[in-house]
């Protein structure tokens, strides 16, 4: 059986977060980069909920590890 495949946008709305385009772009420039060694759902912007979501689709390798992953690396990256 496939996994289902979550993009950026279902993935803040999963999160309570506005989802579209502009504000998911708002968002990680407004947090980036996250400190070297600082962990996606480690990250002080998260409510217990988002980062225990977000902890778990990482290390549960679940349908949502794909995409946290993106959400990841734009967070760190510095630009």
């Amino acid at each position: 059986m496939e996994r289902p495949v979550h993009n950026m946008s279902q993935l803040f709305a999963q999160l309570g977060q506005a989802n579209d385009e502009q504000a998911i772009a708002r968002f990680i420039e407004a947090r980036r980069p996250l400190a070297n060694g600082v962990q996606l759902h480690e990250a002080a912007f998260w409510t217990p909920a988002q980062a225990c979501f977000l902890r778990e689709a990482i290390l549960d390798d679940a349908d949502w590890a794909e995409v946290a992953d993106e959400l990841n690396g734009e967070l760190h990256a510095r630009h």
